[in-house]
């Protein structure tokens, strides 16, 4: 059994990598609810930034109270690299797959332990479920508690749920339920 699970696992996570190919490069929905910063904008940032980092605007203290001559102002957070612009994404793609087969391996992994699950569509069912789970736990957070517009939102969360039934029919197709195998018990002597 575990080989099956290593291999539906490797298969599934790039499966789920090539299909954030598609989805990103060729539909587009990584880009759903993204704009552009305005030059100035973005010189103002290159000039005053110097190091990397997660940034919130306005300035608050660490319990979220924003000081109040920034009260009715914009809000944001920004993920800041001062270098970076253009640089290759092979480190980025290899982390990225490396992450997809992790994913997918967990999901074989816990198919695994569903043994009640004889149905191949109960098994896809199963890994689409972990797929929900996996869309809303991060994306709808983001949108709540930092502002993460909503067609940014839904276009994430139908990414990842697509991803997920691409993985499903894959592991469920190699991870199956063992054989039930029939015991003969000889009866006791009396």
């Amino acid at each position: 059994m575990a080989k099956r699970i290593i291999l539906a696992g490797v298969l599934g996570g790039v499966a789920l990598f090539l299909w954030g190919g598609v989805s990103h490069m060729a539909i587009g929905l990584g880009n759903v609810g993204m704009q552009n910063i305005q030059r100035p904008v973005y010189d103002a940032m290159k000039a005053s930034i110097a190091q990397p980092g997660l940034f919130f605007f306005p300035e608050s203290d660490m319990k979220g109270n924003i000081k109040d001559e920034y009260k009715g102002g914009p809000i944001g957070i920004l993920v800041f690299k001062p270098t970076g612009a253009g640089a290759s994404m092979t480190g980025q793609l290899t982390n990225e797959v490396i992450l997809n087969i992790v994913q997918a391996l967990l999901a074989a992994f816990l198919l695994a332990f569903a043994a009640k699950l004889a149905r191949y569509p109960q098994r896809v069912g199963f890994v689409f479920v972990l797929g929900i789970l996996s869309a809303i736990a991060t994306n709808i957070e983001y949108w709540n508690w930092y502002g993460f517009p909503a067609s940014f939102t839904l276009a994430s969360i139908v990414d990842k749920l697509i991803g997920f039934m691409v993985v499903g029919l894959i592991v469920a197709a190699i991870v199956k339920p063992p054989a039930a195998t029939m015991q003969v018990i000889p009866a006791k002597a009396a």
